[in-house]
């Protein structure tokens, strides 16, 4: 698997953090990449529309 950077907020990637450790993940990278499977899967699976996803990503703070 190839793996890409993005760049993110300071603040965004310090609540990351806080959650990833609260949750017991191994590393942020890894709770992020799980989020974002998530949220993907739920698009795939028609669950949410991806309007709905987003909002709920911009209420986390993990988009603006």
């Amino acid at each position: 698997m190839a793996s890409k950077k993005i760049k993110i907020d300071g603040e965004l990637y310090h609540k990351a953090k806080q959650y990833a450790e609260t949750a017991g993940y191994s590393s942020v990278d890894e709770f992020i990449t799980h989020m974002l499977e998530k949220a993907l899967s739920d698009i795939e699976e028609g669950g949410d529309s991806i309007e709905e996803v987003e909002k709920r990503l911009r209420g986390l703070g993990y988009i603006s």
